[in-house]
Formats: C-alpha cells, structure tokens, sequence
C-alpha cells in the first residue's frame, strides 16, 4: 500500500447548521501569483438567492502559506456549481449563473480578487439558460477543464424536462485556447445526449430515477475523448457511465455494451484526472461498503485506474471519527464532492464536508482543504 498516511484537513470554511445554509461544489487550484485559491458556493432553504429565488452565490478564499490558513476574500453574485482553472497566465471561473442557469465564465487577473462579470455574450455569458425552471436548464459541478490539440473542453449537462437524476443530458463545450474565451462567439457546444433507461442491464432490475450527470472529459489510453460521468444507478452502487467526445466535441455518443464502467463512489460526484508519472488516472471518491446505503459518503478514498475502467481503492484518506457509528455515522458525515489537483508528488484537494453538528452528510457544515503527501508511493 506503501507511504504512510495520516489526514490533517485545514478548515476553510465553516457554517452554522441552524442557518439553513450549507457549504457546496469547493474547487482548489494554485493561482499565478502562488497563492492556493478555494471557491465554494450556498444552498439549502436558508442559503442566499437571486430574484428567481436561485440559489447563485459564490465565495473565494486564499491561503498563503500553501492551505495552512486561509482568508475570505471576495463574494461573487450569479455564481454556482464552478471550477476554477488557469490559462494563459490568468485565473478562470467556469459553470453556471445559478442553479439549472446559464453558461458563465469570468476571469480575474489578480490572484481571484475581482472578477470579470458575464453581463452579455462579449463578456463571458456563453450559453443562456431559461427563465426560471424553462429549459434549457444547465448544470454541472466542478469538475476538469481539459485541454488537447488547441482547444479546451469542459462537461456539462441540461436537466430538460428540470427533473433530477432522469432529466439530465450530457454535454460538451469546447473553444479555441488561444481564443478569447469571454466572448461566446469562440465556444460551440455538442449535442445534448439524454439517458434511455432502455440501455440499462436487464440484470440490473429497476433503478431509481437512472440518469448521468457531473461528467469529466478526460483522455482514454487510445487518446479519445470520453466523458465520465457520475452515474444515480440506485440501489446498485459503484457504477459510472462513458460517453464518447467525438467530431471535437462536436457530438456525444453512448455504446450500453461498453458504456457502463464499475467505479468505485459512482454515484457522487467525482474528479478524474490522468498522471503521465506513474500512467494512471486517479480520483479521490467515496466507495461504496454499505450496499444498503447507496448514497454513502462517510469514507474518502483515494483510487487509481489504468484504463479508466478497471479502478482500484488505494488509500482511505478520510473516515469518520466522530465518535458516531454505524447507520448514524451514514446518515450525518460526509467527506463528498472533491476537487484536487496534482502538484509534485502531492495532492491538493477542496472537500465539501458534512461532520460534526450537520443536519445530514447531504447538508454539509464545512469546507476543508486536504493535502496527501506522496500519494504516487502509494499507488505503487
């Protein structure tokens, strides 16, 4: 299993439970000027909202010392589900307006203390959303934004009709990375690909509510383009679907004979990425030991693929050690929802962490930043 590994998380954020607010969609990454910038964003009943009654806020924090503190810096309003990402030399927030919204993205080019605002299609509104629940409907959550041969590309979904699980529809968009990438002129999309509950394994039996969502465009080991999706397969667990990037993200294809892929935490949203160093793709997810649990989120995992298909539980990075046992503990601590990055022989991660006084492991109370040290001496 090689290195040793003992978890001391840093704690970004924190919200009352008795506010009805809770922390979501962190995103980590190191800003040009060396700083580690974190984002995250608010929802549940008491959390702020636009004038569609949307939840749509986001915050930013910076640390500089590598995440051993941090500091609130700024708010950002018409903001939701986003991850960060650096190009050419400046640091970018892409995902929705608000939940089921529009496009967005915004740059800053002071280490994420102001920001661009996306007020019309010159200035970072990509793709528009309708009016309250009326599609489309977009949504995402921070996940990768991959670059390969001169473009970028970025997953999202359309939840058309606006009904979870069911409703989602991959999609891609992608534009030139030497373009302008606030103008809407330089991004295209794919076309929106539904999931036929006819495509699922008879042996499966009937799901609840089977739909993709929260996909990653990443490199297959042919060099193609898939995107991984995060996979409501309930009560089966452990399941992700791959759908086909083609035509440079120009269409999405789904084959169900080789489409669904055994992952372990497939059913909550994850990060996959690849390192060239010991050539696999690796995730920090939340596997699956309780199959009457479906949604379990009470344990982080670090797991590595070769082939983005067959996936090995490296390393339980966190666990809950509350003191709460059993059916309590799956019930109210979740580590869930991470992003990370690779940096040297480490790993960078933002947690949404439900521990400790939250309502449920869904409604999380915190966000924490996680580094594993020497993490590829663990895969081996």
């Amino acid at each position: 299993m090689g290195a040793e590994y003992s978890p001391c998380p840093v704690e970004v954020a924190y919200q009352d439970p008795r506010t009805r607010t809770y922390l979501g969609s962190p995103s980590i990454i190191r800003a040009p000027d060396g700083a580690l910038v974190v984002t995250h964003d608010y929802f549940g009943p008491g959390c702020p909202k636009n004038h569609e009654a949307e939840e749509h806020l986001t915050t930013v924090y910076r640390s500089e010392d590598d995440g051993r503190t941090w500091r609130y810096v700024t708010h950002i309003a018409g903001a939701f589900w986003s991850s960060l990402f650096v190009h050419g030399g400046a640091l970018y927030l892409l995902g929705c307006s608000q939940q089921y919204g529009s496009i967005c993205i915004r740059r800053s080019e002071d280490g994420g203390y102001t920001w661009t605002h996306p007020a019309d299609g010159a200035s970072g509104l990509l793709f528009s959303g309708g009016v309250g629940h009326e599609p489309p409907n977009y949504h995402c959550a921070p996940v990768p934004v991959l670059q390969h041969e001169g473009r970028l590309y970025r997953a999202f979904e359309d939840c058309t009709p606006c009904q979870w699980g069911t409703g989602f529809q991959a999609l891609v968009i992608s534009a030139d990375a030497d373009a302008d990438l606030l103008d809407a002129a330089n991004w295209r999309m794919s076309n929106k690909l539904a999931f036929d509950p006819t495509w699922l394994p008879a042996e499966w039996g009937a799901l609840e509510r089977p739909g993709w969502l929260e996909g990653n465009v990443v490199l297959d080991r042919d060099g193609r383009m898939v995107d991984l999706l995060r996979f409501h397969s309930a009560p089966q667990v452990d399941v992700a679907a791959m759908v086909r990037v083609e035509d440079e993200g120009r269409r999405l294809t789904f084959d169900p004979g080789e489409g669904f892929v055994s992952f372990p935490g497939g059913m909550t949203k994850f990060t996959v990425r690849y390192d060239a160093v010991t050539d696999r793709y690796v995730t920090l997810s939340n596997p699956n030991s309780e199959p009457g649990w479906p949604a379990q989120r009470n344990r982080l995992a670090l797991c590595a693929s070769r082939d983005l298909r067959q996936w090995q539980v490296v390393r339980y990075l966190l666990e809950d050690d509350s003191g709460l046992q059993g059916e309590d503990s799956l019930r109210l601590t979740g580590f869930q929802y991470v992003d990370w990055a690779f940096e040297g022989d480490d790993i960078l991660a933002a947690v949404r962490v439900a521990y400790r006084g939250a309502h449920s492991y869904h409604d999380s109370n915190r966000i924490w930043f996680l580094r594993v040290p020497a993490w590829r001496a663990m895969v081996g």
